[in-house]
């Protein structure tokens, strides 16, 4: 139970820093450049896959065998691209607040998916 928890407060804080972080691109803050803002995401995420990891051994469900969490992984790939073109990779300052919404409503997908178990669940 206690991987659970740590699954659950790092989806929530991954996307509470991702929230923070678009805003903070919005408005062009100095704050998107401190040297935390580039290091702490990527272990909360680490932190993150690995949990997912182990929670999927423990239910025996996996990517590629259970439709549900096929839908996740794809999902997931797709919420990371957009959070690149987002915050590091969009040209201009419409596509990266465009990527950073849609990355937000993948987000959504993928927590509605592991809420409900069902991929074909919409938001």
């Amino acid at each position: 139970m206690i991987v659970k928890y740590i699954h659950v407060a790092c989806v929530s804080l991954t996307f509470v820093l991702f929230f923070i972080r678009g805003v903070w691109m919005i408005l062009d803050s100095d704050l998107l450049q401190r040297r935390w803002t580039r290091w702490i995401p990527p272990v909360i995420d680490t932190i993150l896959l690995g949990s997912a990891g182990v929670l999927a051994f423990n239910i025996h469900q996996y990517p590629f065998v259970h439709a549900w969490l096929t839908a996740k992984v794809l999902a997931l790939f797709v919420y990371i691209g957009l959070g690149l073109l987002a915050l590091s990779y969009g040209r201009t300052r419409r596509i990266r607040i465009g990527a950073w919404v849609a990355a937000q409503l993948c987000f959504l997908y993928i927590v509605s998916v592991a809420l409900t178990k069902n991929p074909l669940i919409l938001i």
